[in-house]
């Protein structure tokens, strides 16, 4: 088999997480202060793919081109392929196909996360050489997803959204494919949602009596589209951070579990209780960072309780009077309050809002 390639799709509008996504592509959203997208792009080369075509949009395929760049710092070379329409996954594939050429290839989400990486996928499917290798994972409501029919690992069929789902197993946004996928896409009809659909692709391969084999996903996997998936997702990797203390603790701090503190980064008469991640150049004073917060680089936050949460970069959150948890604050929010009783604040912010909160 002839290397593979790598093909992540960041073209997704990222309806479910505005407003932070009006402002920003959803694929860099951080997860520990680290955009989601750089997840996908470390876990192919893990996986020794260093060749990687990202799908971009019209609308966000600047920013994405700038924060990714050519991949050499992720020891990879990309490739930048611009899809003019959100046309479904399997017209992603179709119209990457000068760049995939007849290499077999991994095509990734790139909001998706997945905690053990792509290497044994991989190996896998090198081992087997089937012509479509898809990840699954159990899921309690397996009529919201496509859902695959097994025969032992073989997949018997695919069927999306189904009201009589054949198992509870869903696809994830991983797929590994010979160049057998480019014919069974190019033989699709657009669905109801005017898409060309992965999943009528590979029910394709399957009705042609190609293989079509399957595993299921052995440690987390996150479709990080929506505020709580983010959150869950944040919580999961800060799981595995070790502390690193490389900015500024003073004699009336306390730094408590697992904590990363990026150069530059100050605590002041502050308590901070991992696994957290504070940025870079971060200044936390007279406050509270409680378990599985992220906070980004140069934020600000003063006489405030933050737990549960992610802050993006810029961003002040001063004198709330009440612990804020399990909210997503965009970048350059300001966030405050000038009196009122203590409730819990559950918040999604876009970026450069200024929120006051009053009686």
């Amino acid at each position: 088999m002839e290397p593979l390639k790598g093909l992540i799709l960041s073209g997704g509008a990222g309806t479910r997480l505005r407003p932070i996504t009006h402002t920003s592509a959803k694929q860099l959203v951080p997860v520990a202060n680290k955009p989601v997208l750089f997840y996908g792009i470390e876990a192919l080369v893990e996986a020794g793919i260093e060749e990687i075509g990202i799908i971009i949009a019209p609308e966000t395929g600047e920013e994405i081109r700038e924060a990714a760049g050519d991949g050499s710092a992720f020891g990879a070379r990309i490739t930048y392929i611009l899809q003019d329409e959100p046309a479904g996954l399997a017209h992603a594939v179709l119209t990457a196909r000068d760049f995939l050429g007849d290499a077999p290839f991994v095509m990734y989400l790139g909001d998706n996360l997945l905690a053990d990486g792509l290497r044994g996928l991989v190996a896998t499917f090198r081992a087997e050489e089937p012509d479509a290798l898809i990840l699954l994972t159990p899921v309690s409501d397996p009529q919201s997803y496509g859902v695959a029919e097994l025969d032992g690992e073989h997949v018997v069929r695919l069927v999306e959204k189904p009201k009589d789902p054949p198992s509870n197993l869903a696809l994830v946004g991983v797929y590994l494919f010979s160049p057998a996928i480019f014919a069974a896409s190019e033989a699709l009809e657009p669905s109801w949602r005017g898409e060309l659909e992965i999943t009528e692709a590979i029910q394709g391969l399957i009705d042609q009596g190609r293989s079509v084999r399957s595993e299921v996903v052995t440690g987390w996997w996150k479709d990080t589209g929506q505020l709580a998936d983010m959150l869950e997702a944040n919580r999961l990797v800060l799981e595995e951070v070790e502390t690193r203390i490389e900015g500024e603790v003073d004699e009336r701090s306390r730094v408590e579990g697992r904590v990363v503190l990026e150069p530059g980064a100050t605590l002041r008469r502050s308590v901070v209780r991992g696994p957290a991640v504070i940025g870079a150049g971060a200044r936390i004073e007279d406050a509270y960072i409680g378990p599985y917060t992220s906070i980004g680089d140069g934020v600000r936050i003063c006489r405030s309780e933050v737990e549960h949460s992610i802050v993006l970069a810029g961003s002040v959150v001063e004198d709330l009077g009440t612990r804020m948890e399990a909210s997503l604050l965009g970048r350059n929010v300001k966030l405050t309050r000038s009196d009122g009783m203590p409730k819990t604040l559950r918040l999604l912010v876009g970026d450069s809002c200024e929120i006051e909160m009053v009686k």
